[in-house]
């Protein structure tokens, strides 16, 4: 006897929906291929660790090393270091493991679609993301709005109103104090509580210049005020992808490492090692380029009907 449930070793989503999965894995790789972007394959396990005070970065310990590894939470610096040695337009589907995430759109283990196009701006990018969904999910209008536009109707300025101002309206979603959370943390929570579940109800909702305190990897364009060059795409009420023209420069990057290194000391949490072979492929030289980062599952979730990330996975983390 194990002590589990008889019916545990089945997998979460029906076989029908798997034989389902592999068809739009296909279509995938075919929307990629009409377009000569080459498929990659980088690794799952690094020296280095995400420094994104959001994300929790999963360590494992192999027999025969002194120093753990991390598994990736995107391959995006793998993925820069081959568009850095010359590798052109590239893309590739993983998995990813982030800790801290479950829930009906969340699972710890997770399949990312990622690609890079060299000489484009995140602007073009965003038509060929569109394209995509469109071609997996059916045709839909697409709707653009502004960071900005997203916070007018609550009286918030995302890009100049105090974190005061912000964490009262926090505190009025949630029904209680907020104590401990950064003035992007406050633009987080009521984004995700109160206005994600509006976006892209019957259509591809682009959501695009960000505050440049968000502007994690993205370039940031100057300006009253200045403007991260990063978007996000929204279907049926759930982020689908996040996308930049991305930052090449290395002496800024290293700069926003610091910062959020610094950061996840002020929050008491871990402190992981930088990528400094990222950080010397930036140094060699990062063709001016935009990428983004695409959740599969929620985007096999949209095109079958689903309600939750179980429904289109075989072992969800509680049968893994």
């Amino acid at each position: 006897m194990t002590g589990r449930n008889d019916a545990d070793w089945r997998p979460g989503a029906s076989i029908e929906r798997l034989r389902k999965r592999g068809e739009l894995l296909r279509q995938v790789r075919g929307f990629f291929d009409n377009r000569g972007v080459l498929e990659v394959e980088t690794p799952l396990l690094s020296e280095a660790a995400s420094t994104d005070p959001m994300l929790e970065t999963a360590q494992v310990q192999l027999d025969g090393r002194t120093a753990p590894l991390y598994l990736h939470t995107s391959p995006e610096f793998f993925m820069k270091r081959l568009l850095a040695a010359g590798s052109g337009p590239i893309w590739q589907i993983c998995r990813v493991v982030r800790g801290n995430e479950r829930g009906q759109r969340h699972n710890p283990e997770f399949t990312m679609l990622e690609w890079y196009r060299p000489g484009w701006d995140h602007q073009r990018l965003i038509t060929e993301v569109t394209d995509l969904i469109q071609a997996l999910c059916g045709a839909r209008p697409i709707e653009r709005f502004s960071y900005a536009q997203l916070f007018a109707p609550f009286g918030i300025d995302p890009h100049r109103s105090d974190t005061a101002t912000v964490g009262q309206h926090a505190e009025n979603i949630a029904g209680a104090p907020m104590p401990g959370l950064d003035r992007n943390a406050l633009l987080d929570l009521i984004l995700g509580q109160e206005i994600t579940p509006t976006l892209g109800r019957d259509c591809i909702a682009v959501v695009d210049n960000f505050p440049a305190t968000q502007a994690a990897l993205a370039r940031i364009r100057p300006g009253d005020p200045p403007l991260a060059e990063r978007f996000e795409v929204f279907v049926d009420g759930m982020e689908l992808a996040n996308g930049f023209h991305e930052l090449g420069d290395a002496d800024e990057q290293r700069r926003r490492f610091a910062a959020d290194q610094q950061l996840r000391r002020e929050k008491g949490q871990t402190v992981r090692p930088v990528d400094e072979r990222f950080l010397a492929a930036l140094d060699h030289g990062l063709p001016d380029c935009a990428g983004v980062a695409l959740g599969l599952d929620r985007l096999l979730m949209v095109a079958l009907g689903a309600e939750t990330i179980d429904e289109v996975m075989a072992f969800p983390i509680e049968r893994a």
